[in-house]
């Protein structure tokens, strides 16, 4: 056997430190001097100094983050119970955060949840094991056997089966943001004994989701299953002590008013609320003041400091196939590594995605008719690098985390400007740099403009040699008045004129000359339509002639009663139509007239 000796606590062969690999001698590097390098100091861990707990710390830098970010810096502390300068102990405080995607705000709200969820269950823990240590004790000295633990029950079973109260709910208005939420909580109590997340998304068996809540301390869900599950008493909400509203802008653009205001009764002994939004518009405010008491709002980064890190580019397009020749130049860009092209609608979502099969690249089509298991899957296959192109709508602008998405395309415009800052924030994730690339036609101009807007960053439009486009597209939002019939800056309310400008009719006006009028020397009297100087028929003027049996207003002289009866009144004609036309809704029993049938039986002459 080789002699070995102790070289810092390990055991190694001598021949292996007495040799080069390539069999020299070993040089002696004792003899070689060394210039002392200074030590750089390792910066510590802000996770650490905020007072998490160390299995959430360990957790965090397993997933490669020692220094938390902006939102989590101002978030954290102020969402922990009485840790933040000036907070009651053991109290704790309402927030309204908004951020941009991206920033790391979904660890901003489960760190400190999770951390309270594992103190609670820790002081849980010692009450139970003092319980049972007294009752030993108390055995000992009576002379009795010492009490047994009680078995864990199998949960699975249907006689053991008991309704779930979690303490804490976070609520997603799309089931892959829910799921996104529930992975990373499960990443984050990787080294957590006994703390369980649930997710509870629609489109998935009930019996499978059901048996998934035993036991679970977090639940992420979407607010129709949940309030599903709720209703057939598979899950209770009174014990919930924090809730989350995520993404509540879009939670309101999807119509979920009436299940946040349900959840809320539902969960109204909660400690704790906190709320995330792109923006603070006063509906979201409106919300606010009916679940949260006394808010305090955090805002992380301005508009115009948005996606810093992500490059905008906008092409215009003729038409939608000039668009097509522009998106397949920048897919075959060897740069891309995965990308995201989002559609506006679901039909052409699937035609773009078949198109780009058949052109021979590997993309999938995503968005909400597709099946919950077939979307599992195309989004995992996008997270393990199976597919290099996913094909979406709205519905995957919010709740993918993929950093390795290096591209978005903009194919369709979204129907909302903010919807445009969480298409774009899919790239460039954590600090990364990305690139988002924009298509529009004539027809999207305004479009366009609202997401300058809204963004408060002007698009520099840009062209690919070969593919410019042939009609000619504005550089920049318009001012007031300059677009025909339009409105001028964002936001202003058309100035009030007519056809032809200023403040003159169509037709007449006090200015001289112009397209509808003026002082000019052939210039016909003032009348009305129909009747005074002039009559409906027309006047006599030189080379033209028109015999008539009477004026507009006189044809209804009939219904006058002065009025003497006339051979060609239109109360003595037989009508145009003698069968009635159709009733009024409402009106049942009154027979009308088309009005087009009414004009045509008016101009009628005998």
């Amino acid at each position: 056997m080789t002699d070995a000796f102790e070289v810092t606590g390990a055991f190694a062969p001598a021949e292996s430190l007495s040799t080069t690999p390539t069999g020299h001698d070993a040089v002696d590097l004792s003899a070689t001097p060394i210039a002392d390098e200074p030590e750089v100091p390792e910066a510590p861990n802000g996770f650490v100094t905020m007072g998490l707990a160390p299995e959430l710390v360990h957790a965090v830098k397993d997933l490669g983050y020692t220094q938390p970010t902006p939102v989590q810096v101002k978030t954290i502390p102020l969402a922990l119970p009485g840790e933040s300068a000036g907070q009651q102990a053991g109290k704790y405080i309402d927030l309204m955060v908004s951020s941009q995607t991206g920033s790391g705000k979904t660890a901003a709200f489960l760190l400190p949840m999770l951390h309270t969820l594992l103190k609670q269950q820790a002081e849980s823990e010692a009450a139970e094991r003092a319980e049972f240590e007294r009752l030993v004790a108390e055995a000992a000295a009576k002379g009795e056997a010492p009490p047994k633990r009680a078995k864990r029950k199998d949960p699975t079973n249907v006689r053991n089966f008991k309704a779930p109260a979690p303490g804490a709910l976070i609520v997603c208005p799309t089931r892959e943001l829910a799921q996104q939420v529930a992975n990373d909580a499960i990443d984050l109590v990787q080294h957590c004994r006994g703390l369980r997340i649930a997710n509870i998304v629609g489109g998935m068996p009930y019996q499978l989701q059901i048996a998934k809540l035993q036991n679970a301390n977090l639940v992420v869900a979407t607010p129709g299953r949940l309030l599903d599950l709720q209703r057939s008493m598979q899950i209770k909400l009174d014990q919930v002590q924090f809730l989350v509203v995520d993404e509540a802008d879009r939670m309101l653009d999807l119509g979920f008013s009436d299940d946040l205001a349900e959840i809320n009764q539902l969960t109204i002994a909660r400690k704790q609320t906190m709320m995330f939004s792109a923006t603070f518009a006063p509906r979201i405010q409106q919300l606010a003041a009916r679940v949260m008491r006394e808010p305090q709002r955090i805002t992380i980064d301005s508009p115009t400091e948005k996606h810093a890190n992500i490059k905008q580019v906008l092409f215009w397009a003729d038409n939608a196939h000039h668009k097509r020749k522009l998106l397949d130049h920048w897919l075959r860009d060897t740069t891309i590594n995965q990308a995201i092209v989002f559609a506006s609608t679901q039909i052409e979502c699937d035609g773009l995605a078949n198109d780009l099969q058949q052109d021979g690249f590997d993309a999938v089509a995503l968005h909400g008719a597709l099946s919950q298991g077939l979307r599992n899957r195309r989004l995992m296959a996008l997270r393990n690098g199976q597919v290099q192109i996913l094909v979406a709508t709205d519905v995957a602008a919010r709740g993918i985390d993929v950093p390795t998405v290096t591209h978005v395309f903009n194919f369709g415009l979204p129907m909302k400007a903010e919807d445009y800052t969480h298409r774009i924030g899919r790239t460039g994730r954590a600090g990364r740099d990305g690139l988002a690339v924009t298509f529009a036609e004539v027809r999207d101009r305004r479009r366009i403009f609202d997401i300058e807007a809204h963004t408060r960053q002007h698009f520099k439009s840009e062209t690919i040699p070969g593919l410019e486009p042939q009609q000619r597209f504005p550089d920049s939002r318009p001012g007031t008045g300059a677009s025909f019939g339009g409105r001028g800056n964002h936001g202003a309310e058309r100035a009030p004129r007519n056809f032809g400008g200023g403040d003159r009719k169509f037709g007449n006006g006090p200015r001289e000359g112009g397209f509808g009028g003026g002082a000019r020397t052939n210039q016909a009297p003032p009348r009305e339509f129909g009747n005074q100087s002039r009559d409906f028929g027309g006047a006599a003027r030189e080379g033209f002639s028109y015999e008539r049996k009477g004026g507009f207003n006189d044809r209804f002289a009939g219904s006058r009663p002065d009025a003497a009866p006339r051979g060609g009144d239109f109360a003595a004609r037989k009508p145009a139509f003698s069968k009635p036309m159709g009733v009024k809704p409402g009106n049942t029993g009154k027979v009308f007239v088309p009005r087009d049938a009414k004009k045509r039986a008016a101009r009628t002459f005998d």
